[in-house]
């Protein structure tokens, strides 16, 4: 039960998240993309930027945060890669990696370029 909770909690974490850039007119384009190496949890664009968006939720921002670990980001940047291959511009397409954090009471925090590569 409580993986079926964590789950739906993720996922409305997301939909929150999302809800966001599209309000500030980036568009996502892709929720949970899967690819060979991973998942990225939303892709967005801000005008010709490809931004990849790591949601994160926990109790407050900084346990949230926490919850990245170093082989999560090679997992996000290889699947990113790959998600590339498929723009025109191929891994020259201007990209980003965001951090969006939720906590226990539905707060959010952006933080846009966060997992500089």
């Amino acid at each position: 039960m409580s993986g079926l909770v964590s789950y739906l909690s993720g996922q409305a974490a997301e939909d929150t998240i999302a809800a966001d850039y599209d309000r500030r007119g980036q568009k996502v384009e892709a929720r949970r993309w899967r690819g060979k190496y991973g998942e990225v949890d939303l892709i967005a664009r801000d005008g010709n930027t490809v931004v990849f968006v790591e949601v994160k939720k926990s109790r407050d921002f900084l346990r949230a945060a926490e919850r990245i670990t170093p082989a999560q980001l090679e997992r996000i940047h290889a699947t990113a890669c790959e998600y590339l291959e498929r723009e025109p511009l191929g891994q020259m397409t201007p990209c980003r990696f965001d951090v969006a954090l939720v906590d226990a009471q539905g707060t959010t925090q952006i933080i846009e370029n966060a997992l500089a590569y």
